[in-house]
């Protein structure tokens, strides 16, 4: 199964970013987890360009379009998802790569909830196919954790291991040729 892993934060100490490379490392090996690293290359939304298919939103398109899940996480700013994940995905809406996607969403923080929410109301509209079970709220903001205090964390690790497994049966079951 592959999975691509999308962060909404630029930051280098993201803890969401963080969240991916754990689940990355916590894989199985018939899981490969890539991050897509161009999002601050993805040049602001607008769609009198769309037709120009600039190379950052093909190549996000692309490999959105190889993966067999996606995998979201992107923290809350003012009540909102990030500008970062809003403006890739406004550059996904005409091009129907979401269109019965598997997705799951990671939230950060128990607190985060109107991203989450926000998040899940636009990638419902896009018409992804939501992972709900695989779609985790973990406490990491404010618990002093980072990618090595994650993996070393017990409950974590076994949250991410048990949203992996639901990815994988979702999928199977989805598409059982695969």
């Amino acid at each position: 199964m592959k999975i691509l892993a999308l962060s909404g934060s630029l930051r280098a100490a993201s803890l969401n970013s963080a969240l991916l490379r754990v689940f990355a490392r916590l894989a199985p090996a018939d899981i490969s987890i890539q991050q897509f690293d161009g999002m601050a290359h993805l040049p602001l939304f607008n769609p009198d360009l769309e037709s120009l298919n600039l190379p950052p939103v093909a190549a996000l398109r692309e490999a959105i379009r190889n993966a067999d899940v996606l995998l979201i996480a992107s923290p809350e700013y003012a009540h909102g998802i990030t500008g970062v994940m809003k403006n890739a995905l406004d550059w996904m809406v005409s091009c129907e790569v979401f269109v019965n996607k598997p997705v799951a969403i990671l939230n950060a923080s128990p607190r985060a909830t109107h991203a989450d929410a926000a998040l899940r109301e636009i990638i419902t509209m896009m018409s992804a196919d939501i992972i709900a079970e695989a779609s985790i709220t973990l406490a990491i903001v404010g618990a002093r954790l980072d990618e090595e205090g994650m993996l070393a964390h017990a409950g974590i690790a076994a949250q991410v291991r048990g949203a992996l497994a639901t990815m994988q049966a979702h999928l199977a079951l989805a598409m059982p040729s695969k």
